[in-house]
């Protein structure tokens, strides 16, 4: 048999996300999706190529300047990643600004314009000239560099204009920058004779740059903007104080290394080489784009009023009548209850621990937080449970990449109330997704926790796909208690039940599970895995799946996002398939199937397969019991499984391929909001879903 570990058989993790963005980008080149969701999706691929910067170059230049030549799971050396995946991405920065292009004729057909403010008249004119002065001008800085002022911090991704100036009376050449105002929204309405066009903010400066640099002649300005190294080094165990720590790196990230230079086409070579020079950035860093730089923007274009037509018909999630009717915790003692955002209310989770801030009967609330909104109703009952005399305790987990400074926010906020705040385990992540609720009862103490896929986050369960599950059962109460202890003492998880935790555990339950079906595949039974997530990363895990699929299990993966499993190759995968769906909604749930000889076994967790999950972080897996829950998880795999709008099949030379439309049209999203209604629990399956008990 041959060697299933050889690196032929795995893709390359960033060239995988690229491909990620590409999908992406697809759905904004979809007309079958409404106009200004196609530029929300344009507006999604920028903001992804930020922390495709921030994090994954980043990290290869950091190996690269180390002159480490360690290879990845594909055999790839660190400068060979970085070669191939700035290439990469300079094709896919090229086709996003195509798209962009032709979205924007699109738009006028709308009566949705972006213009320059010399395609103004001069009525018009006059009113912007109006605005700049009162409301652009006063918040300008500019900023020249001479021998006296040496060149400024350039804040990370920010847009900024620079300038190449000559002196009207010494004829000597300088350069200047001057920031665009971030505190000023991007995007200006201009009203007109016939209704109304936008302007950019930078479009309305632009003109007026002679005016701040008088004593000069303006020879050229183009807009710029920098990627820095999001990349924090924190020594947990030297740290006196966590939370001070992470919050002084913080402040250093701004002094990072400058990963990306963002510029117009036009800007001349003197400029950019000015800018290379003093942000020390080689010039294969530099993306000269085709069009504004930063198309972040689109996402507020996206979302103008009016113009319903060109959006998505909003969608109402689903409530469950007994749990708006009754005490959660009444209903909670006679079932279980499976939550599917946003399908499904996210308000039951919010409302539980509103109930239980509250309630006399209840004596402690723990609650894991690692991204909560901006204004998080979940962080104000907890601090107000606190300060109603119960025992709160918190782990917030401040290495939350780009959360910190929210999440610091929020545990200073919960320890003023009285909340025993923790912030996990040294050198791990914290981020598994769990509540638990003690509350005396004439039976004695009854413990109520959530656990699921997703973090307690109001804002996005609107349009992240995750799930969980309420349950009151004993052992699931016992095993929540054991991980607090752990997280907050030196309690042992050994003898946990029905929750497994990474990174102790879980690996070894994953592969024990994949090799109780390789042990019924060789029996000649029936075996078959499906595995729901967003990432598959992990080569341990990639390699027993391929030792499942050598020996016959039927193996169907639905990836979102990175996938580094080379599916189809003969003798190694010939029986794994890989889909990804990408719709309007972010897929963000991970579901875990096992046939295990007809008795199936569901599993809902908070890890996907990547090492990082499984090896450097607290997560946890929870066993799914409850028959009628698990009847509706299998009924939900199915219509994944069956989508034939938004799915795309991952080839074995690693490109993906649109999976081609036929009748009936299948879009899992759009199902799911009838499948999670009140009424639909034997919701029946439509002829294009193939059970997969069969």
């Amino acid at each position: 048999m041959k060697s299933l570990d050889q690196p032929s058989h795995f893709f390359n993790r960033e060239l995988s996300l690229i491909e990620f963005n590409q999908r992406v980008l697809d759905q904004g080149k979809n007309h079958a999706n409404p106009l200004l969701e196609r530029a929300k999706f344009l507006s999604i691929v920028s903001s992804n190529l930020d922390e495709f910067f921030m994090v994954r170059v980043a990290g290869l230049y950091d190996l690269c300047q180390a002159e480490l030549n360690s290879l990845d799971i594909s055999g790839r050396t660190p400068i060979q990643r970085m070669k191939e995946s700035l290439f990469k991405t300079r094709t896919l920065v090229s086709d996003l600004y195509e798209t962009y292009d032709q979205l924007l004729e699109e738009l006028k057909t709308h009566d949705i314009e972006l213009v320059k403010y010399e395609q103004l008249d001069e009525k018009t004119k006059g009113y912007m000239d109006y605005y700049y002065q009162t409301q652009i001008y006063p918040v300008l800085t500019p900023m020249v560099i001479d021998q006296a002022r040496p060149f400024p911090l350039i804040l990370d991704k920010t847009l900024n204009i620079g300038l190449l100036l000559i002196g009207k009376q010494d004829y000597e050449q300088v350069f200047a920058t001057i920031q665009v105002p971030s505190v000023l929204p991007r995007i200006v309405r201009v009203p007109t004779k016939t209704g109304s066009v936008h302007i950019l903010l930078e479009d309305l400066i632009k003109p007026k740059l002679s005016e701040l640099f008088s004593s000069h002649d303006v020879l050229h300005s183009c807009c710029y903007r920098i990627t820095k190294n999001a990349a924090m080094h924190v020594d947990e165990e030297e740290a006196e104080d966590l939370l001070e720590t992470i919050e002084e790196s913080l402040k250093q990230r701004k002094w990072g290394e400058v990963i990306r230079l963002e510029i117009e086409s036009q800007a001349p070579r003197e400029v950019v080489t000015i800018l290379e020079e003093e942000l020390e950035i080689e010039d294969e860093y530099t993306f000269r784009v085709h069009g504004p730089v930063d198309l972040t923007f689109l996402s507020k274009l996206a979302s103008i009023e009016g113009y319903e037509e060109l959006k998505f018909k909003r969608k109402i999630p689903n409530s469950i009548s007994e749990l708006k009717e009754r005490v959660i915790f009444d209903v909670l003692k006679e079932k279980d209850i499976l939550l599917h955002h946003p399908f499904q209310s996210f308000d039951p989770i919010v409302k539980m621990v509103q109930q239980a801030a509250d309630d006399p009967k209840v004596l402690a609330i723990k609650q894991t937080l690692y991204r909560v909104s901006g204004n998080s109703p979940i962080v104000e009952a907890l601090a107000r449970a606190a300060e109603n005399g119960k025992q709160v305790t918190v782990l917030v987990e401040l290495k939350a990449r780009f959360d910190e400074e929210n999440n610091i926010h929020w545990a200073r906020k919960l320890e003023k109330s009285g909340c025993h705040v923790i912030y996990g385990v040294i050198g791990l992540k914290t981020h598994c997704k769990i509540l638990l609720i003690v509350r005396k009862e004439k039976e004695g103490l009854r413990r109520y926790v959530h656990f699921g896929t997703g973090n307690y986050n109001d804002v996005t369960a609107n349009f992240y796909t995750d799930m969980g599950i309420l349950t009151s059962d004993y052992q699931f109460g016992e095993d929540a208690s054991i991980l607090f202890n752990m997280l907050s003492g030196y309690a042992s998880a050994d003898r946990m039940k029905k929750l497994t935790i990474a990174p102790h555990k879980l690996r070894l339950k994953f592969e024990m599970l994949i090799d109780r079906e390789i042990k019924h595949a060789k029996a000649g039974k029936k075996a078959h895995i499906i595995a729901k997530m967003n990432g598959l990363y992990d080569k341990q895990l990639i390699t027993k799946l391929y030792e499942a699929s050598a020996a016959g299990v039927k193996i169907e993966l639905i990836v979102r996002g990175v996938c580094c499993l080379r599916p189809q190759l003969k003798g190694v995968s010939d029986h794994i398939t890989v889909r990804s769906i990408v719709g309007r909604l972010l897929e963000h749930s991970r579901i875990y199937y096992f046939y295990n000889d007809g008795d199936e076994e569901f599993y809902i967790s908070s890890a996907d397969w990547m090492y990082r999950n499984l090896s450097r972080r607290v997560e946890t897996m929870g066993i799914v019991e409850d028959e009628t829950i698990k009847e509706k998880m299998k009924q939900i795999l199915e219509i994944y499984l069956s989508d034939n709008t938004n799915a795309y099949e991952l080839q074995s030379d690693g490109s993906y391929k649109l999976v081609a439309p036929r009748k009936p049209v299948m879009n899992a999203q759009l199902e799911m909001w009838q499948l999670m209604k009140d009424d639909s629990n034997k919701l029946k399956i439509c002829d294009v879903l193939v059970p997969i008990s069969r």
